[in-house]
């Protein structure tokens, strides 16, 4: 039996159309059906800002933001042609209650964020659930927070797989009889039933959480694009829709910037073989991109060029840092304990210097820690300096078919000499699956298309085939 997890983002449940469109999708789905909504477009960014304005003291203006969010709930609901869901009233009394907490403590903690910040979802839910109802189908919306078990990292929780699974048993029941169960994104709760959420974007590892939980067959993932494209659309005009990657290449390319996915929603579905697809709600006919624990072989070799920009590019250098066991661990544990993210890693093999990629608002923060750190070895000129290099961008090369192909780096290399592209720092796995590679952020552009030109092209085809 086909049994399906369609999972809808913001933009597919902003309004009153689009939400028509997602219950005819559901409607038009064989099989046994399970949905997962996010917050209306918009919704949660405007939550985040309300704390912050009741964390600051003007309780007003976040009670605002409430308000407004009540009202546009209220008016799609009009505009669908249904009944205000009840949830509501009691929904932006809760959330209210909890601004003024953080109002009153002029503090707001992250497990008062997450219990704030769902509101979204919990909106979003009934509104689908009453539209599918409409269309003739049985359905009731559900809350996350009572079937995603998680540990307490607030703000960015895991789930905890047994348990979870035993709670989403009524969901696969609740199928088989045929109802379409529509379940809040982005939350779940604690074993003792305190909210928790996965991460911004997390909606997308909701559904991957329940796909795996309730033995799906298939997870489609609903966007407002056709796919995962093979550059940037903004950026590469002929960019295309790949139509079929392994959940590796869909994973770099998550982590590189690619906007469609969570850079995690592919791991519950890895572990349990469930083929994802990345489909666009408003051009549903439209074939979407496919990934799967095995992606056959297309004939590419780089299959798409991602980008990543904001970024800072510390270089700590010194020739007293050459032979000397845990430098490296030195470095990288003052990064923790300023919770710092590294996003990518280049040393040489003299081991004179070693420079690393962080977010580009924390590297002169972090330069100033690691000086601090390093006094010793400044003054005693083992180490020359510590410097940033401000803004750069990590542009990355993704394909398995890369692997075990002579002359892939030489082609990028080259392509990027060709647009008069410098190349700051270089990065390879031993994968072979990614080349990533450090530019200025004013060559970030240049410099994908120009390996996007190189392996997509035309005269790049009848090189392969030569």
């Amino acid at each position: 039996m086909q049994r399906t997890v369609l999972k809808f983002g913001g933009t597919s449940v902003g309004s009153a159309e689009a939400i028509e469109r997602v219950a005819r999708i559901v409607a038009s789905t064989a099989g046994e059906r399970l949905v997962v909504v996010s917050a209306t477009a918009g919704t949660t960014d405007a939550l985040f800002a309300a704390v912050r304005s009741a964390a600051a003291g003007d309780l007003a203006a976040a009670r605002a933001r409430l308000d407004q969010l009540d009202a546009l709930h209220r008016a799609i609901a009009g505009q669908l042609g249904i009944a205000v869901p009840t949830e509501l009233d009691g929904l932006r009394a809760q959330t209210l209650s909890l601004l003024e907490a953080v109002h009153l403590l002029r503090e707001a903690s992250p497990k008062a964020i997450d219990a704030i910040v769902v509101y979204g979802e919990h909106a979003s839910a009934p509104l689908v659930s009453a539209t599918l109802r409409k269309h003739g189908l049985r359905s009731e919306s559900r809350s996350a927070e009572q079937l995603i078990v998680t540990d307490d990292v607030f703000g960015n929780a895991s789930p905890l797989v047994s348990q979870t699974r035993e709670r989403c048993a009524p969901l696969r029941e609740l199928a088989a009889a045929g109802a379409v169960t529509v379940v809040t994104g982005y939350a779940g709760a604690t074993p003792d039933g305190v909210t928790t959420t996965l991460g911004r974007g997390g909606s997308d590892y909701s559904a991957a959480i329940f796909a795996a939980a309730i033995d799906a067959t298939e997870l489609r993932i609903y966007t407002d694009v056709s796919g995962v494209m093979s550059a940037d659309p903004r950026v590469v005009k002929d960019a295309r829709t790949l139509p079929v990657l392994s959940y590796l290449e869909a994973t770099e390319l998550a982590y590189f910037g690619a906007k469609v996915l969570h850079p995690r929603t592919v791991l519950p579905a890895i572990e349990a073989g469930i083929p994802v697809r990345i489909l666009n709600t408003f051009a549903p006919e439209e074939p979407g991109t496919t990934i799967s624990s095995f992606a056959p072989r297309d004939g590419s070799v780089v299959k798409a060029t991602a980008s990543l920009a904001g970024l800072g590019l510390i270089n700590v250098a010194g020739a007293g840092m050459s032979g000397v066991p845990g430098f490296a661990a030195r470095v990288f544990d003052t990064c923790a304990a300023e919770k710092v993210s590294v996003l990518m890693i280049s040393q040489a093999s003299s081991e004179n210097s070693i420079c690393f990629i962080v977010p580009s608002e924390a590297a002169q923060s972090l330069r100033a820690a690691l000086e601090r750190m390093l006094s010793r070895e400044l003054a005693r000129h083992d180490v020359e300096r510590v410097t940033v290099e401000a803004p750069v961008a990590i542009v990355s090369a993704v394909g398995e078919g890369m692997r075990g192909t002579p002359g892939v780096a030489a082609r990028v290399f080259t392509s990027l000499a060709r647009a008069k592209v410098n190349v700051i720092a270089i990065a390879q796995g031993s994968s072979e699956l990614n080349i990533s590679l450090v530019v200025t952020e004013n060559d970030r552009e240049n410099a994908v298309r120009a390996i996007h030109d190189e392996f997509h092209s035309g005269r790049a085809s009848v090189r392969l085939s030569a």
